[in-house]
């Protein structure tokens, strides 16, 4: 079973961004694997909090502006 793992910071997609990426990953793990992989590929996207990971040495914390904000 493919499996693609992504990682990504809280808040930074969209509910319709992740769905987009889920099935853009499956259909390229299609392209490798054929068809039959389509309905054995796991797609994970894990969001990861303020302060949970680091770039450039520093603490990464997601500017405001960048945030998604989910219609209500």
């Amino acid at each position: 079973m493919p499996f693609v793992n992504i990682k990504t910071p809280e808040a930074a997609l969209s509910r319709a961004q992740k769905e987009e990426i889920v099935h853009r990953v499956t259909d390229m793990i299609v392209e490798y694997f054929s068809e039959a992989a389509r309905p054995h590929t796991m797609v994970l996207i894990e969001e990861v909090k303020d302060g949970g990971y680091g770039r450039a040495d520093e603490i990464f914390v997601l500017p405001e502006a960048y945030r998604v904000r989910e219609d209500s």
